[in-house]
């Protein structure tokens, strides 16, 4: 009997289409059920969506349509893009799914008749957007510390789940399972920042809209969402208080949940101490992925730069769009997406390394062998590198794959395929053509390049599948799985090979952005109408709308360079209240050691936004001057650190 393996991403919120860097978890999520398919073990792969909250209610409500009309479409399409995106689950779970919302009402019940969930009344500050309530210290600039939204005033009836009764379990378990959650950094986020200063009981019903699952012995309730789309991960198998199915039995506790770094604290904390209130086993770990970002900004409708899979699909392909998203994120930094990076990447590596090795190598059988793949013969010690590349290669995806370092994976993969250039090069096929004493030579060159091919094929499996058919099919692979790559030399002598096509054909970037440069502006939103203007041409702004910037002088007390990063340095400031951190683009005018001391003018009440994945907490004021110079408004010495400008 395989070795099971349960992996989930988190289910998609369906308030509107989902953009790539929320389409980039179920990619990376399906390359590590392929790959552990390929590894020989019992894959259960689980995606889906959240369908409940006051959000979805609201936007129905504008829009016209009833919520269940409204999360019926926004679904369809996720589900229509992940399948779009080569995924491979085997289950797509809804939070509307009847089954579901039975058991979520079970559970409540459950988690209630044992003491666990009280009835209370709740008041605080509630942000619709992230559905989640904050205290008054913990808003950033009277806003919603999440995603800077407004939050509401809201005082109501609640149900509460007693989630401090559990903190110094799970803090126990934590430190008794290590990898519990990863990347290290993500699990010293949720100890340092929520359980050491002490968890305060959750609240778990909402009374001030319907669209949810009611409490069923107290109607006016709904359940909130972190019962209802958490508990999913269970009721998918079959879970149920009363009796769970063969398969919940079989497949639970999962191996992996593949969640954004942005809902760590719901999975790291609400989700395991819900389980434990329910005597269940917790998940083994919890990979808290990075972000995608647009350049250096999270996408965001408003800022204009949101990109979404099925167009950049229409432009570049499945598999060329799964390998950017694969191997451009790092394992725990945010990475980034900008088109001429795709283009970049896509010319590079699948274009230039992988497609003309697989192209020229299948030409070359054909033209020397008639398409035969002849047998070793003459050997050399570039054979043996070669060789032991592929090997290398092998076991160095393996382990990265195991690690969820899909990055790092690829980029072996990729090592092979320039290894395998390099030899083409340093073999000279062409050269040992023309000569009947080179023929022998020449035999093992070509057999050593497919089966140095058939690596490739099959080691890109998880991450391309497209492509790796393809490759394979070239190649006329027979021997296909992950074990077959213990030993070099699998392929089979005398094997025909395919007729040989191009993989990837090379992108003319100058076209190209030619093209996504029209589709932009076209898709483009009309202008808002122009404002008056002064005779310099800047609008007109009323003094109300100047006295809401506040305007301070900070003076630097530290400064250093943000790490991979040429433009931006961090800086500490002395503000006059508690200090804060600015992460400002001056670094290729000024050196960190001659800021140290200075007074400058910031903007104190800019939203904090992340920069390089380094928080920036307001901005410095600077001046554009001719020839591209910029010039830092330094405030006088005398002026303490502190003091409003008007």
């Amino acid at each position: 009997m395989s070795e099971k393996f349960y992996v989930t991403t988190a289910i998609t919120y369906t308030s509107k289409k989902p953009h790539i860097g929320n389409t980039y978890e179920v990619v990376l999520t399906d390359a590590i059920a392929r790959y552990q398919r390929m590894a020989g073990r019992d894959v259960f792969f689980l995606t889906g969506t959240d369908e409940h909250g006051q959000k979805i209610e609201e936007i129905a409500k504008e829009t016209g349509i009833t919520p269940k009309q409204h999360v019926d479409k926004i679904a369809g399409e996720i589900r229509s893009i992940w399948d779009l995106m080569g995924s491979s689950y085997n289950k797509f779970i809804r939070t509307t799914d009847e089954a579901h919302e039975k058991v979520v009402q079970k559970i409540f019940k459950k988690l209630y008749d044992q003491g666990d969930i009280y009835k209370g009344e709740y008041e605080g500050l509630y942000c619709v957007p992230c559905e989640s309530f904050f205290t008054e210290s913990q808003l950033v600039d009277g806003c919603c510390p999440d995603c800077g939204r407004p939050v509401e005033k809201t005082k109501e009836e609640a149900y509460f789940f007693k989630i401090s009764k559990y903190q110094d379990r799970l803090m126990q378990y934590m430190d008794e399972h290590p990898d519990f959650i990863v990347p290290e950094s993500r699990k010293k986020e949720m100890v340092n920042n929520f359980l050491k200063p002490g968890l305060q009981d959750l609240c778990v019903s909402r009374t001030s809209f319907t669209w949810g699952v009611p409490v069923d012995f107290d109607p006016k309730h709904v359940v909130y969402v972190w019962i209802d789309a958490l508990s999913n991960y269970i009721t998918a198998l079959g879970y149920d208080p009363d009796g769970s199915s063969e398969q919940f039995q079989k497949y639970w506790p999962a191996e992996l949940h593949v969640i954004g770094k942005d809902i760590l604290r719901f999975h790291t904390i609400y989700w395991p101490i819900m389980l434990m209130a329910l005597d269940l086993p917790l998940p083994k770990q919890i990979f808290g992925h990075p972000w995608l970002l647009s350049g250096q900004d999270k996408m965001s409708k408003s800022k204009g730069n949101v990109m979404y899979a099925d167009d950049l699909v229409e432009l570049f392909g499945v598999d060329a769009m799964r390998y950017y998203l694969l191997s451009e994120m790092p394992y725990a930094q945010d990475g980034t997406i900008t088109y001429e990076n795709i283009i970049a990447r896509y010319n590079s590596d699948l274009a230039n390394t992988l497609g003309n090795l697989v192209n020229r190598t299948v030409a070359m059988i054909h033209k020397y062998f008639d398409g035969v793949i002849p047998a070793p013969a003459a050997c050399d010690p570039l054979d043996g590198e070669l060789s032991a590349c592929a090997l290398a290669s092998a076991k160095a995806f393996s382990s990265c794959m195991e690690q969820y370092k899909t990055a790092d994976a690829l980029d072996a993969v990729m090592n092979l395929a320039r290894r395998s250039n390099k030899y083409i090069d340093e073999t000279a096929p062409w050269v040992l053509a023309k000569d009947e004493s080179g023929k022998e030579r020449l035999k093992t060159v070509l057999y050593n390049l497919a089966e140095s091919i058939r690596f490739l094929g099959v080691l890109l499996a998880p991450a391309l599948p497209e492509t790796s058919g393809k490759i394979l099919e070239q190649v006329n692979a027979a021997t296909q799985s992950l074990d077959s790559l213990e030993r070099f030399g699998a392929t089979e002598a005398g094997t025909k090979v395919g007729a040989p096509e191009p993989l990837f054909a090379r992108i003319d970037e100058a076209k190209k952005m030619a093209q996504i440069n029209e589709r932009i502006e076209k898709n483009a939103p009309k202008p808002e109408p122009k404002k008056e203007q002064t005779p310099q041409g800047v609008a007109v702004i009323g003094i109300e709308d100047f006295a809401k910037v506040s305007l301070k002088v900070a003076q630097i007390t530290a400064c250093e360079k943000v790490e991979k990063s040429d433009k931006l340095l961090r800086l500490q400031l002395e503000d006059g209240d508690n200090g804060r951190q600015v992460v400002s683009g001056i670094a290729k005018w000024y050196a960190p050691e001659d800021l140290v001391g200075k007074k400058v003018v910031i903007v104190a009440n800019l939203k904090p936004a992340k920069l390089r994945g380094v928080l920036s907490e307001g901005m410095i004021l600077a001046a554009d001057c001719p020839d591209g110079d910029v010039k830092v408004l330094f405030a006088d010495d005398s002026i303490p650190a502190g003091s409003k400008i008007r």
